[in-house]
């Protein structure tokens, strides 16, 4: 059960008070001067000595953080063909900010017995995740992103699956075994072997995952994150960072990972040759002090893992249907002009990552556009299928195809580049030379990802 949260909770040590000041942040931005945090702090609020936001201020920090953009990656704005497969919502961490997980117990065969055989989320088989991902592959895609909830029958592998079957606390580990369920998801060995179609790239395994895949053991990031590897795996995605600062988690996601531990698993990724992703989730409880200390240990942690982050995702909180909504903790999310200074910021302070996204799930298209002149230079993927943030109430988790890809991004005058995973592998798309679909998968030729009919269909869904 959610614990409820008190005023208590929201009274932070961390606050975004500082000694700096806005003039002295912003000359050192435009410089090229490593940024403290009391500099983000001061970018962020566009000054501690004013109440609000100063709009003359922002667009100078944003002005900033574009130029900086085009010095570092030019004008190109890059996307990659890709479908999210999620395996499963079943979950029962209760982390407060979310609505894409179900009670892990509504999915047990006795349940649904007892209450009928739908539940309101789902749980695929490798099976059913092979035949969604063979479809992906066949008509495109070149990635594969898989972030599930924390079913309690999920194992790393066969070895794992019989140190928990044999475990004497089974509550304490969060284990049930996948006999009392509907559906087996199988273990996460057997799903990424499954997604790994024809070498797609598969994306999966968030520190949380893998600290769930550890789960009553004595094995540490390293070896899970090799022998997910050894099962397909190619690179981590770095959500369920959230704020990395405890006092924030400790509200927010009590049961979950803390930032050391997140840091921890990321750190073992890279050091088994994993390439790493890294996010922010913001807009809830936080204020801009945590922000800032989030960037700085994702800048630190960079350093660390010898540049395997290879682009850094602000994610709006999207707080429509979720508890902290529904519990009157907030009222709702981030401002758009937190928005903008929140992506501009993440520019000019991590100087050693390359690539900001800008994501248009969270934005929506023309305020996602406009962040691409705010310092972001990726703007996500395809997106085959995305349920986690429309569950939570968002309205843009529909599918972009090469198509939209192009005619966005020439609209603001950039260049539309399809990717890899790693940015290292990229095609430039001509505006005047149609029909527009991807080449860089496995399996890619050039032709759309869904048909005129299909797309056609998918929009009349969409619409009602």
């Amino acid at each position: 059960m959610e614990r409820p949260v008190t005023e208590a909770d929201l009274t932070f040590e961390h606050v975004p008070e500082t000694d700096q000041s806005f003039e002295n942040a912003l000359a050192k931005a435009r410089g090229r001067d490593r940024l403290t945090v009391d500099d983000a702090i001061e970018l962020l609020t566009t000054g501690t000595d004013i109440p609000g936001i100063d709009r003359r201020r922002k667009e100078q920090v944003l002005e900033a953080a574009d130029r900086r953009r085009a010095d570092v990656v030019g004008e190109e704005v890059t996307f990659v063909a890709n479908l999210n497969n999620n395996v499963t919502t079943a979950c029962n961490v209760g982390c407060l900010f979310c609505n894409f997980k179900d009670a892990a117990h509504t999915f047990e065969t006795e349940y649904a017995e007892e209450s009928g055989p739908e539940t309101a989320g789902f749980t695929k088989t490798p099976e059913e995740s092979r035949e969604i991902v063979e479809d992906a592959v066949s008509r495109g895609i070149y990635e594969v992103t898989s972030v599930s909830g924390l079913h309690p029958a999920f194992a790393l592998d066969e070895e794992h699956l019989e140190i928990l079957e044999t475990h004497p606390e089974r509550k304490a580990v969060n284990y049930k075994p996948p006999e009392r369920y509907v559906t087996d998801p199988g273990t996460y060995a057997e799903q990424l072997t499954a997604m790994s179609v024809d070498d797609v790239h598969v994306h999966s395994m968030t520190p949380e995952e893998a600290y769930h895949a550890r789960r009553g053991t004595e094995w540490s990031y390293e070896e899970v994150y090799a022998r997910l590897s050894e099962a397909g795996l190619d690179t981590v995605p770095g959500t369920a960072a959230e704020i990395l600062v405890d006092e924030v988690r400790d509200v927010i996601c009590p049961g979950k990972i803390d930032t050391a531990g997140w840091l921890e698993a990321m750190e073992a990724a890279a050091t088994v040759g994993l390439g790493l992703t890294a996010t922010i989730m913001y807009g809830h409880v936080e204020n801009e002090a945590h922000r800032a200390l989030h960037l700085k240990r994702v800048r630190d942690l960079q350093e660390r893992v010898g540049g395997a982050i290879t682009e850094f995702v602000p994610l709006s909180f999207v707080h429509q249907n979720t508890p902290l909504y529904e519990h009157d903790v907030v009222s709702g999310g981030a401002s758009t002009d937190e928005d903008e200074l929140l992506i501009a910021v993440s520019r000019l302070f991590l100087d050693n990552v390359d690539h900001i996204q800008s994501s248009w799930v969270k934005y929506g298209n023309e305020q996602g556009l406009k962040m691409l002149s705010c310092g972001a230079d990726d703007f996500m993927g395809t997106i085959l299928s995305e349920e986690i943030t429309k569950r939570a109430g968002g309205e843009y988790g529909e599918f972009r195809s090469v198509t939209d890809y192009v005619e966005l991004i020439s609209s603001i005058g950039r260049v539309p580049v399809e990717r890899s995973t790693d940015y290292e592998t990229r095609r430039v798309l001509d505006p005047e030379e149609p029909p527009f679909g991807p080449e860089l998968g496995p399996q890619a030729n050039g032709t759309p990802l869904l048909t005129r009919a299909e797309r056609s269909e998918r929009d009349v869904l969409a619409d009602d």
